[in-house]
Parts: structure tokens; sequence; C-alpha cells
């Protein structure tokens, strides 16, 4: 892995402060971590854990009441 499983980890706080394209490569980043099996449990969790977190707040920001999702 080119980048480290901290550094992702830390990438995913930083989602709502980046541009498009930088945000949609943390995203990316995590779910190849979580599709991963030689990585452990424990970091699949925490990062699974975070990016469902950023996602949900992500929803909080960008949904309206009249949006569907």
């Amino acid at each position: 892995m080119q980048i480290s499983l901290q550094t992702a980890y830390k990438n995913l706080r930083l989602l709502d402060q980046v541009d498009i394209a930088t945000s949609a490569s943390y995203r990316q980043l995590a779910q190849d971590i979580l599709a991963d099996p030689s990585i452990s449990l424990e970091w699949r969790q925490a990062i699974s854990n975070r990016l469902n977190r950023a996602n949900y707040l992500l929803t909080l920001v960008t949904v309206s009441g009249d949006d569907s999702y």
C-alpha cells in the first residue's frame, strides 16, 4: 500500500475540507482498504467507522428537507 493506514484514517476527517476530487480519492482509498483481507480487521473496522461517520455528516450538510435519499 502506497499510503499508510494511519494517513488514510486521518484523511477521512478531512473530507469536508478538501476539493471533490481529493475527497473522492480519500473515499476510494478507504474502500480499497476495506476490501483488502490482508489488512487487519481492527484497521478495517476503524476506517469503516470513520467513513460511515463522514458519510453521515455529509448527508446532514447536503440533503435538504425536500431531497430524497
